[in-house]
């Protein structure tokens, strides 16, 4: 299960060292290229809650291994890809798969394992595939695009997923079906709302923030979302239990997540582009480029729970974020003169470590005190947050890059050659990109500092339901 947990999260990102391959291969402009991620992204996050319904209604292994037969089918499709549309679809039809299979392995784990400490390990060791192999997928992009081709970055799934199918039965249990209905109303809202929510931000990448297609799109996010929330209050059996964001500790480690994948999703993007087209290096070098930072976060995630019980979740969260705002920072003064070992090395040092301390416990905190009837949708919501976050935060740094790039482009500077001024708007660009990024990790520090602190998160409870539910222990916040 972890296996396939590893092979949808890789595809999130061994993608990016490819990208300017996939760009001149495919003739995508510098700003449409992040569609390459996001259609992949938010087709994930969108249909997440739909999926992990749909295991409980129709068996989570029956819904897992369709999941992984269309994400396999997919990634054959996006690699054999002749153009830049159908690539997207390709991209698309991936995230469908990854949707239906993904909600099963978090379900799982929080199921098979009673909360507290072999909860809290199992969340360890799915915490570290989840953030690391956010990670490991930029150093194995660099190695595949390097010796073979950009297309096997897809290739590579299709192995992997027909070695899982093969597997599962004999591993995996089925579940009983539960009765129940489809939120389809609920899961069209919400994904369209976000897909015109990001559509507008990297329309003003490209065109500014007055052009009227991007404020369109702005104004059908705003009323589908607002669509989305009322079938949600009235749905009988919603997508999005509301309940869930009843409690402050709950809802603050939600936006906690958001901001931090947000960011760290950015970085991801715009990095890989920094280290080839302005660093020059080689697809092969920038993916090594990220191995401290991936090392680091593998081997402080696993030690993290024999921590928790010491300094308490609340510390180990605030004592993460302060290392990732100061890396995310130090990337915010990038420009054509940085160099690795000065400029990207020890911001990669501080991210690997402070995200492999913050991610763990943050899940723990999401996660803390939910019904059992519920632990499919909070399961479900947690990678909802993950997937948002970098969906809606590449959008968000996109536009800013865009912005950011058209200034400096209005202001040449004198005697510099062609080829040294595209570096210069590039780097500026991404600079301000990763000035913005670390904004969001400031909020989500403040978040953590604020809301998590001493208040454990209550139990989700459903109206009228709450004399007769055994309830979850929930632990100390602290």
């Amino acid at each position: 299960m972890l296996g396939a947990q590893l092979m949808i999260i890789l595809d999130a990102t061994v993608v990016n060292i490819a990208l300017p391959h996939i760009q001149s291969g495919l003739h995508f402009s510098a700003t449409s290229l992040s569609w390459v991620l996001n259609a992949y992204t938010l087709t994930f996050g969108g249909l997440l809650l739909l999926g992990g319904r749909a295991g409980d209604i129709l068996g989570r292994r029956r819904v897992f291994l369709a999941g992984i037969v269309i994400f396999t089918v997919a990634s054959l499709a996006g690699g054999l890809a002749p153009s830049a549309g159908v690539l997207l679809a390709a991209r698309v039809a991936q995230g469908v798969g990854g949707a239906l299979a993904s909600p099963a392995v978090l379900a799982l784990v929080v199921s098979g394992f009673p909360e507290g400490r072999e909860r809290t390990r199992a969340l360890a060791i799915y915490a570290g595939v989840v953030t690391g192999g956010g990670s490991l997928g930029l150093v194995l992009g660099g190695v595949i695009t390097q010796w073979l081709d950009w297309r096997w970055v897809l290739f590579i799934n299709v192995p992997i997923g027909i070695a899982v199918v093969a597997a599962t039965p004999l591993f995996v249990a089925e579940t009983p079906r539960q009765p129940g209905r489809f939120d389809l109303a609920g899961a069209i809202t919400s994904t369209a709302g976000v897909a015109a929510l990001v559509y507008g931000f990297i329309r003003a990448a490209s065109y500014g923030w007055g052009d009227r297609v991007g404020l369109a799109a702005f104004a059908a996010a705003a009323v589908l979302l607002a669509v989305f929330l009322r079938t949600e209050t009235r749905a009988p059996q919603p997508i999005t239990p509301l309940r869930l964001f009843a409690d402050a500790s709950r809802s603050g480690s939600f936006a906690a997540r958001l901001l931090l994948v947000g960011g760290m999703f950015g970085m991801f993007f715009f990095l890989t582009q920094f280290l080839q087209d302005v660093l020059g290096f080689s697809p092969l070098r920038a993916g090594l480029a990220f191995l401290p930072m991936t090392l680091l976060l593998f081997a402080v995630s696993r030690g993290v729970p024999r921590l928790m019980p010491v300094f308490g979740q609340w510390r180990l969260m605030v004592a993460g974020m302060l290392p990732v705002v100061a890396g995310m920072a130090l990337l915010s003064q990038v420009s054509p003169a940085t160099s690795y070992w000065t400029g990207i090395f020890p911001p990669m040092v501080l991210l690997g470590a402070g995200m492999g301390v913050v991610f763990v416990p943050l899940t723990t905190a999401s996660l803390a005190g939910v019904r059992p009837q519920d632990s499919g949708a909070a399961s479900s919501m947690v990678n909802v947050m993950q997937q948002l976050g970098g969906s809606l935060g590449l959008a968000v740094l996109v536009a800013v890059f865009g912005t950011a790039s058209r200034t400096a482009l209005a202001h040449p500077v004198a005697g510099q050659s062609a080829a040294a001024f595209q570096k210069h708007v590039l780097a500026h660009g991404m600079a301000a990109a990763f000035g913005l990024a670390a904004i969001f990790d400031v909020a989500a520090l403040l978040i953590i500092a604020i809301l998590l602190r001493g208040r454990p998160a209550g139990p989700a409870l459903a109206p009228a339901e709450t004399d007769e539910l055994d309830l979850v222990p929930v632990p100390d916040i602290e």
